[in-house]
């Protein structure tokens, strides 16, 4: 006879980040007790009001204060900026950016731009290899072409 299987636990830092949540700003029982992953299911599937108010309103955690301001968690630590920001401060830091915001927003932007640049840049070699590699197949005969140097 085998065991009853145990459901799987997680602490409740790990539910919060998975709920995007600020754990201080969660329930004392939602501190203080494991989450299973039926509950966390559940919680997902239908939120309680506590945890539809904390996703509206916050406290956020950092990388949702980031995602928000369209920065970096390293642009927040850069800027000193270490607590946690309710939805309200959050929206009053995009109607008046302070420097640090200008700046890190668009630090990002270029970080972003030059991500696209890369991956279109790899796009185009993998469609190049492809042409090759197709044209390879097909004319067995041919004599490979060398790849060119920049």
């Amino acid at each position: 006879m085998t065991p009853p299987k145990l459901s799987q636990t997680m602490k409740p830092a790990t539910a919060a980040k998975k709920l995007g949540i600020y754990l201080p700003a969660a329930p004392d029982e939602f501190q203080q007790n494991e989450v299973t992953r039926a509950e966390l299911a559940e919680l997902l599937a239908t939120p309680p009001e506590w945890l539809v108010q904390l996703r509206l309103n916050g406290p956020h955690p950092r990388q949702e204060v980031a995602r928000k301001l369209g920065i970096s968690i390293s642009g927040l630590t850069r800027a000193g900026v270490d607590d946690p920001f309710t939805t309200a401060e959050i929206k009053a830091l995009l109607a008046a950016p302070p420097e640090w915001l200008v700046v890190e927003r668009a630090r990002q932007a270029g970080v972003m731009e030059e991500n696209a640049r890369i991956k279109t840049e790899r796009a185009e070699k993998a469609a190049q290899k492809e042409r090759a590699e197709r044209h390879a197949r097909t004319n067995p005969n041919a004599v490979a072409p060398k790849p060119r140097r920049r």
